[in-house]
């Protein structure tokens, strides 16, 4: 088992279904209103470079529920890699906290982060991935679904850490992958080929919208720009705009096909409010799974450091 939460291709297919078991387990106890204090007594220092609302509230509503407390830092607070030493804040705050949580952009701050620290460290986001985003995504299309394998996945937009992230969990765990983005903004080549020559999951890289989500069975989009991306937004609305997930592009997949969105949308651009509000929707689902999946990450690593 992994210290650390830092990306899904650290985890094993066994391990990832241990946490999706964990995850059921403590969303049905949070909707019995049942107390599972599994963490009492635990702190989780969390470092926002980036700001986020779904991060803070899931990760700090969660420890919480488990019986801890949450200390918010914000970039004001740490300045982490330019006021202090990334490696000085990790020795730092693992002699104050049980768990780290991170949202930062260079994805080498939080490797290094983990790498100094003595208590486990979760990525809570950096520009290369955002592994807690997928894997309350894929936990959701297993509560609508059943089962993942084999399910075609159309990632549509930007290559960017969301579609890094898809692209780990389908070397883990099998399923049929589409990446549908324009040219020069595709994903990275090496974090594709890894996946690939794991040879468990069909990956593609798909250009043209409507071929990629025919008979999809889930139609999953991102915004154009990122945090850190806004002097190309306007660029970008002209180039992504073809790549827009809307209803018409929804016709050519499955008839109950899922959509999702990691949030905030924008919406108008990369998604149509028609598309978010329709009952293929499950945006919001996956919304709440973060909190349900990070709880169960949070346990999965406190028992570790436990022995």
């Amino acid at each position: 088992m992994q210290k650390d939460f830092l990306s899904i291709a650290d985890w094993s297919r066994d391990e990832i279904n241990d946490i999706f078991d964990l995850t059921a387990d403590l969303k049905a106890k949070t909707k019995r209103r049942e107390k599972h204090h599994i963490l009492d007594g635990y702190s989780l220092a969390m470092i926002f470079a980036k700001p986020s609302a779904r991060t803070r509230i899931s990760f700090e509503t969660g420890i919480y529920q488990l019986g801890g407390m949450a200390l918010y830092l914000s970039p004001q607070d740490i300045g982490i890699g330019t006021r202090e030493a990334v490696k000085d804040v990790g020795r730092v705050i693992s002699r104050y906290n049980d768990i780290i949580m991170a949202r930062l952009f260079a994805h080498s701050d939080i490797l290094e982060l983990a790498e100094y620290s003595s208590v486990p460290v979760v990525n809570g986001l950096t520009d290369y991935n955002h592994p807690c985003q997928i894997m309350a995504d894929a936990f959701t299309i297993l509560e609508h679904r059943g089962s993942l394998d084999g399910m075609k996945i159309v990632y549509i937009g930007d290559g960017n850490n969301i579609a890094h992230s898809w692209i780990n969990f389908a070397g883990q765990v099998p399923i049929h992958l589409v990446i549908c983005s324009p040219q020069n903004y595709q994903p990275d080549p090496k974090t594709l080929k890894d996946a690939r020559d794991k040879g468990l999951s069909k990956i593609e890289l798909i250009s043209d919208p409507v071929a990629a989500v025919t008979d999809a069975d889930v139609l999953y989009t991102d915004v154009w720009a990122s945090m850190g991306q806004e002097e190309e937004a306007e660029a970008r609305k002209k180039i992504f705009m073809p790549y827009q997930l809307n209803m018409e592009l929804l016709s050519h997949a499955t008839s109950d096909a899922l959509i999702m969105h990691c949030l905030p949308a924008h919406r108008g651009e990369e998604i149509t409010d028609e598309a978010i509000e329709s009952k293929h929707s499950i945006v919001f689902d996956e919304a709440e799974n973060r909190m349900h999946v990070q709880k169960a990450i949070m346990v999965t690593l406190a028992r570790h450091l436990n022995g």
